[in-house]
């Protein structure tokens, strides 16, 4: 099978080979969703969304939806395992795996840093504006909060990010 939408029905219908499918083809997002987000937690936090997507898929009305459905679970898993854990260790280099790294190894390690020392709600919306490119609107259905909520925390996680940058 490789519609997605097949991919999801299959599933739902209970056809083990297709949800195997279908959380390979999501688990690589996922993680690229959940790393920069939860930090060193990324894998656990993609681990709980991807679990989360197997126990809920049946609640899935619309199955080409998946991949926008798919990115709300898995951010607020992202946010939900940062928030339990306030302490933030430092980082693993590797923690971009399946973003494209930048030219220079300093700047990335510099991003790294400054990301480090801001809250998991910052960097959720950092991340799904800057990486992921979606818009105000679509990032308040992401993490379920009014589009007025994402432009202040996109203007102080953007206002932190230039401090701690200057720093």
């Amino acid at each position: 099978m490789s519609d997605d939408a097949d991919l999801v029905r299959a599933a739902q219908a209970g056809d083990a080979m297709a949800m195997h499918e279908l959380l390979a083809r999501l688990e690589p997002a996922v993680g690229r969703w959940c790393g920069p987000i939860a930090l060193h937690d990324g894998p656990d936090a993609a681990q709980e969304a991807l679990v989360s997507i197997f126990q809920k898929l049946g609640q899935l009305r619309e199955p080409a939806a998946l991949w926008g459905w798919a990115r709300r679970i898995a951010v607020r898993a992202a946010i939900r395992l940062a928030r339990q854990r306030q302490a933030i260790p430092p980082m693993p280099a590797d923690w971009f795996a399946g973003i494209p790294a930048p030219e220079e190894p300093e700047l990335h390690t510099d991003i790294t840093a400054v990301l480090e020392r801001l809250a998991p709600e910052h960097r959720a919306v950092l991340v799904l504006r800057g990486i992921e490119g979606l818009t105000e609107t679509e990032i308040a259905e992401v993490l379920d909060v009014p589009s007025g909520t994402v432009r202040s925390r996109l203007f102080r996680a953007r206002r932190r990010f230039r401090q701690e940058w200057q720093r």
